[in-house]
């Protein structure tokens, strides 16, 4: 009798025990990823993981330094994966760093992507604001390009672009445009150049002063330049409308795309030539980590950079050909470490002011 109640009694038992025990597999008690684990997984299903995610979560906000890559680069972006939105802010470097560490310091992890340049990068780095992750599209890239962690990289090279003379032709023959920077001591000149006033400017008037040496700039000063407060990319523009015949501080890149629109303008290299990097990363606590590494990837891929090459960029990734430019460059943002690099980028301001601004 025993034995039959028993029998009865455990059997149910044993059957919840075999209908139960699927659950505890190792996928289904498997927790989401944070952000920091996601960051370094490179399982099969990455790519997969990153979709699924990327869905949910539906949008990506981005930083940016560059036009070209805060418009079309970001645009190209939404239309390969149209269930997320780029959130796009572009400002120059100095005001981008200002605003991610004054959100970070606040912890309003607002941003997911950056792209700037590799001195405020490092400040970043400093301030633990940047999340190390990995990228199947690194093995496309040499270790020079790469600003690498212990495990992957915080940032890597997105783009590199080139500052020096823009002139409207129209106004500006090729044949009468200054072909060395001691030409813009030409009286014929004065009055009629433009810089800008943001940290290209501050940049170029910091190349001249390693190149030329301030007796140069002050000479440079009579000219009567104007320091106009916008953008490089925005004095491009008066440049090809003709509003302002000639700058010193115009990238190529910018004048690639108003001459490929018909405007008639062009750009000359003149030594020295500001070479500019960017490089992207990851924000750390990226309210959107899936989005944030699929922008990533996409920024990154031969896909991704083709479309910055659109615009005039170069590229760093060792299968895509970028042409050669075949100019005398200055990398001054490598030449000085991220402290003294803050220093100068002061200093120079407090020139350009002094020389180009509080004289007019």
């Amino acid at each position: 009798m025993f034995l039959a109640i028993s029998r009865y009694v455990f059997l149910p038992v044993l059957i919840a025990l075999v209908v139960v025990w699927p659950t505890s597999s190792p996928a289904a008690q498997s927790k989401p990823m944070s952000a920091a684990e996601l960051a370094f997984y490179q399982g099969a299903d990455r790519e997969k993981i990153l979709l699924e995610g990327a869905k949910r979560e539906g949008q990506v906000t981005f930083y940016t330094s560059n036009t070209w890559v805060a418009g079309p680069v970001s645009q190209e972006f939404e239309k390969k994966y149209p269930f997320v939105k780029a959130n796009v802010w572009r400002s120059d470097s100095k005001a981008l760093l200002k605003r991610l560490t004054e959100e970070v310091t606040a912890s309003r992890f607002l941003a997911d992507v950056l792209e700037t340049s590799p001195e405020y990068i490092a400040i970043l780095m400093r301030e633990k604001i940047l999340q190390e992750y990995l990228s199947p599209e690194l093995k496309a890239y040499d270790d020079d390009a790469k600003i690498k962690g212990k495990r992957g990289v915080y940032a890597w090279t997105n783009r590199e672009i080139y500052i020096s003379l823009g002139f409207n032709t129209k106004i500006t023959p090729a044949a009468e445009a200054p072909k060395s920077i001691r030409d813009y001591l030409d009286p014929r000149w004065k009055g009629k150049m433009s810089i800008a006033g943001t940290t290209t400017g501050v940049q170029w008037v910091g190349a001249l002063m390693d190149a030329m040496g301030r007796e140069f700039l002050d000479k440079l000063s009579g000219q009567d330049i104007n320091v106009q407060n916008i953008s490089g990319a925005a004095l491009s523009g008066l440049v090809a409308s003709g509003e302002v015949p000639l700058s010193p501080t115009i990238f190529n890149s910018n004048i690639f795309t108003h001459k490929r629109d018909g405007a008639p303008v062009d750009w000359r290299p003149l030594d020295p030539v500001i070479a500019g990097v960017g490089t992207s990363g990851m924000v750390v606590n990226s309210p959107h980590p899936h989005a944030a590494l699929l922008f990533l990837d996409y920024l990154h891929s031969k896909f991704g950079q083709e479309v910055a090459m659109k615009g005039g960029l170069s590229s760093a990734r060792k299968d895509i050909g970028s042409l050669e430019q075949k100019f005398k460059k200055i990398y001054i943002e490598s030449k000085y470490t991220p402290e003294e690099f803050e220093k100068k980028i002061d200093e120079w301001e407090g020139l350009m002011r002094r020389l180009f601004i509080s004289k007019r």
